[in-house]
């Protein structure tokens, strides 16, 4: 909070260690909700294939690579210039585009009455007139099929609804559409966009040309599994020029995957022989991680003069080739490229300090003379844990909302003590579980590898006294606050946060928050002297 500077510079000249010692006097109380783990300076979770996407661009703009965006959209025709008589074969794993045709819709004397029925009013010539137009304008394609609600209201001065009620009701052919495939395919490799690409550019620019793009790539698997996507990305480079050789592929591989911890390579012959391809230059690189050894990364080659003839290129281009998401699960040690690409789907690991993080209190004092008297509560109460009853210790005194307020810590029965044995108990999550525990040999190993939550339950009912007596006493009222035995967080003034709670019903894990706490608070408010 903010302090008087002037004051505290008098303070210290007059008496320096006395001014010293009255330091934290400035702090504004943190509260258990202010405390750690609960407080935390988190950074945003990137998704891992995005990171290992951007990693690579950053990698190969820095080898001086320039990035280009190639066609995601593919004509079957080019499918054929580009893989020759393999086309049958890579078109079986492609994903055609379709779409829906556009109706011919009539309008006879049916649907005239129909569409009267519907709106209760009879259809003028003009407005007959008009939706034929309407109708003629979707099939031609000058009217979206986003607009066409809106067309239709505006030419019968109705509303959507009714216009919806209209096109399911009167005219079926809408319901009755079946989507019709084109000759255009979603590009399943990254070969397809450069051939379309280097044929505008090769005769354009300085060579040699090197480009590179990471983007999807879209291949008809005939089921996705765990290393094996329906949409995957792509990182891919190509080197154009009159000089190119194999030795491009050896030292981009190299410079490459350096930059994700890869420090020796291998290269050797692909048993899989693609026809873009020169004959016996499709190469596999093999990379030795630090921690999971010798593994495949890439492939290389350089196209066929066939194919790039094709497209008018005259020069040798190297391409090469690795899976976005099959780095990713290298990087992160993934065994399931699913998981790792959508993990909302997975069920969801949550460390214990996460647990942790989300215990929280369920009623707090909200101003700062309250959180004081939460503390002066919680102080007073271990103070005199052991005191015997009856007895009653003054906890704090002081003013909220206006009014002058005594909060007293008692016990008023014999042959008991003024807190119960489960107050000094600690909450810990251990292994999962939400467990409140005192400090004693028997719960050693909860309190040394569990993460504590930094609440106890003196904590914990400190604070629900406070708040309750701080609410009371805006309203003029003097409060009564007891806590007995504990069998629910709720019973403790604790609430765990949803997420959390279903990871540990989920996990077979408990929560045991169990315990006699049996403290007693209530306030008094001294009666004001009247003028």
């Amino acid at each position: 909070m903010r302090f008087d500077v002037e004051e505290f510079k008098k303070r210290a000249r007059e008496d320096f260690e006395h001014a010293w010692h009255e330091g934290p006097s400035v702090l504004t109380p943190a509260g258990v909700s202010g405390r750690y783990p609960r407080l935390r300076y988190t950074r945003a979770t990137p998704h891992p294939i995005f990171e290992i996407v951007q990693r690579l661009r950053e990698t190969y703009l820095a080898m001086g690579f320039d990035e280009a965006m190639n066609p995601l959209i593919v004509e079957e025709s080019d499918i054929y210039r580009q893989f020759g008589p393999e086309a049958m074969a890579v078109l079986d794993r492609v994903f055609y585009l379709g779409g829906l045709p556009r109706p011919n819709v009539g309008i006879a004397r049916k649907q005239l009455d129909e569409i009267e029925a519907i709106l209760g009013r009879a259809v003028s010539p003009g407005t007959e007139e008009k939706l034929r137009e309407t109708l003629h304008g979707y099939k031609k394609g000058t009217i979206d099929g986003d607009e066409l609600t809106h067309e239709l209201a505006a030419v019968l001065e109705a509303d959507d609804a009714a216009v919806v009620h209209i096109l399911d009701a009167v005219f079926p052919e809408f319901r009755e559409l079946a989507p019709e495939s084109s000759r255009n395919t979603l590009r399943s490799h990254m070969t397809s966009g450069w051939f379309l690409t280097l044929s505008s550019l090769w005769e354009k620019r300085h060579l040699p040309i090197r480009l590179f793009s990471v983007d999807r790539c879209f291949r008809r698997e005939q089921e996705e599994g765990p290393t094996r996507l329906m949409a995957y990305h792509s990182a891919s480079c190509v080197v154009a020029g009159e000089d190119v050789t194999l030795e491009e592929g050896k030292a981009i591989s190299e410079a490459l995957l350096s930059a994700f911890g890869f420090t020796e390579f291998r290269f050797q012959p692909d048993e899989k022989r693609s026809k873009y391809y020169m004959p016996e230059t499709q190469t596999e690189v093999y990379a030795r991680h630090p921690v999971l050894g010798w593994v495949e990364v890439a492939t290389f080659g350089i196209y066929s003069p066939s194919a790039l003839a094709e497209y008018g290129i005259g020069v040798p281009v190297m391409n090469l080739g690795l899976g976005v998401e099959r780095l990713a699960m290298i990087a992160y040690q993934s065994n399931d490229i699913r998981q790792l690409t959508h993990p909302q789907f997975f069920p969801q690991e949550i460390s214990d300090r996460e647990v942790a993080g989300a215990v929280h209190l369920r009623e707090e004092p909200r101003t700062v003379a309250g959180k004081r008297m939460a503390e002066a509560i919680r102080a007073t109460a271990a103070e005199h844990a052991t005191a015997p009853g009856p007895c009653a210790f003054t906890a704090w005194k002081g003013e909220i909302a206006g009014r002058e307020v005594e909060v007293i810590v008692e016990e008023p029965e014999s042959n008991t003590k003024l807190c119960g044995p489960a107050c000094a108990n600690e909450v810990f999550v251990h292994d999962g579980s939400v467990l409140g525990v005192p400090d004693i040999e028997k719960w050693a190993t909860v309190r040394q590898e569990g993460v504590s939550t930094g609440i106890t339950y003196l904590d914990a009912v400190s604070s629900l006294a406070a708040a309750r007596i701080e609410e009371a006493a805006r309203c003029g009222e003097e409060a009564h606050v007891q806590v007995k035995m504990s069998k629910l967080p709720s019973d403790v003034n604790l609430r765990i946060e949803e997420y959390a709670m279903r990871h540990i019903t989920d996990h077979n894990k408990k929560v045991d928050l169990r315990g006699p706490v049996f403290l007693t608070v209530r306030s008094v408010i001294p009666e004001q002297p009247t003028r």
